[in-house]
């Protein structure tokens, strides 16, 4: 059987026949180390080989440092390297946990810590409440068809790619004594309101404040969600009859269930660390009715006059032992609710 020779090479693949023998020469010098690797570890072995620096970046700024912590926090004195640090054991852990009452933050040793610990959880039950919500609310209607919908999309969007910095900035000039919203007022014929200086305003706003920055990020991720329910499902409800909300609750929120855990777990995590943006608004103020539990970490271990960095290591130490505890929590229920769906 004849066989069918290729077509010559045109002109163009001629005139480009240059480029393609440095860029080959190139490729095999790179290539060489690749082979080497293979030949002695074998083609498994090469996935290691490519893990291995990711690897060591994240062993040596994620690892090294969370060890470190736990060693910082059985240390005491106000000395930064370790070999001047004394062993303490437990003291620094004893120090948070030393209460009258625990729900009465004066009679704590550490009464910072604890004014921190209800201020978070005041924020993070009204916060992540208010944006999953809000975030749900903003997917559904997203999620509509209207005129000018990509450019709604982006314009919720957009506080997210703000810094918290300059949110927190942007915010402030909003708020502040004669600030945006007290000119408005003024305008009016309203009185100026000290927003930030009054305790319970300054925790609305703070919480304001941050829904309005994450909200965009929260709705792309159940908008998404909402785009992944087949439309076929909603037109077999419609024709039996079913009405819209009845279709929300039976065919809306199960599907959209997995999508919402995610928005729920994230914005947990996120509430409990906030710091940032409401730092730069209200500096934890007035007093300490904004003070979360991040900033006493901050303040403890480095802006404070005499640095504590062994109780900041303990405190982050029990802040992320209790987002563990939250997350494994959340996930449970979570399993248990797909169980119970599965067994019907």
């Amino acid at each position: 059987m004849a066989s069918v020779s290729s077509p010559p090479p045109g002109a163009l693949a001629r005139g480009l026949g240059f480029l393609w023998h440095p860029f080959k020469a190139v490729m095999d010098v790179i290539g060489l180390p690749f082979a080497f690797l293979q030949r002695r570890f074998g083609f498994g072995g090469m996935a290691v080989a490519f893990l291995a620096p990711n690897m060591l970046i994240f062993g040596t700024f994620v690892l090294l440092p969370m060890a470190l912590n736990i060693v910082y926090s059985t240390t005491g004195g106000n000395e930064l390297f370790l070999e001047n640090r004394p062993f303490v054991g437990m003291a620094q852990y004893d120090a948070l946990f030393t209460c009258g009452d625990y729900m009465k933050p004066q009679s704590c040793q550490q009464d910072g810590f604890w004014q921190g610990v209800h201020n978070t959880v005041v924020f993070v039950v009204v916060q992540v409440t208010m944006l999953v919500l809000a975030s749900l609310a903003t997917a559904l209607v997203l999620n509509r068809k209207m005129r000018g919908r990509a450019f709604w999309r982006s314009v919720f969007f957009f506080p997210v790619l703000l810094s918290p910095v300059v949110v927190g900035l942007i915010w402030k000039w909003v708020l502040q004594r004669d600030g945006l919203l007290n000119a408005g007022l003024m305008e009016l014929g309203f009185e100026r309101v000290i927003w930030l200086a009054d305790r319970q305003w300054a925790m609305v706003w703070a919480i304001f404040v941050s829904v309005w920055a994450h909200l965009g990020f929260y709705a792309l991720i159940l908008l998404a969600g909402l785009q992944a329910i087949p439309a076929d499902l909603y037109e077999a409800a419609e024709m039996d009859g079913t009405s819209k909300f009845r279709a929300f609750r039976r065919i809306t929120l199960p599907l959209l269930w997995p999508n919402m855990l995610v928005v729920i777990v994230l914005a947990l995590i996120k509430a409990v660390q906030v710091f940032d943006e409401v730092y730069i608004l209200t500096g934890g103020g007035p007093g300490t009715s904004t003070q979360f539990l991040v900033q006493y970490i901050y303040e403890t271990g480095f802006a404070s006059q005499i640095r504590n960095m062994g109780l900041a290591s303990a405190a982050s130490l029990v802040m992320g032992g209790v987002l563990v505890v939250l997350t494994m929590v959340q996930l449970g229920l979570s399993a248990r609710k797909e169980k119970k769906e599965q067994d019907r």
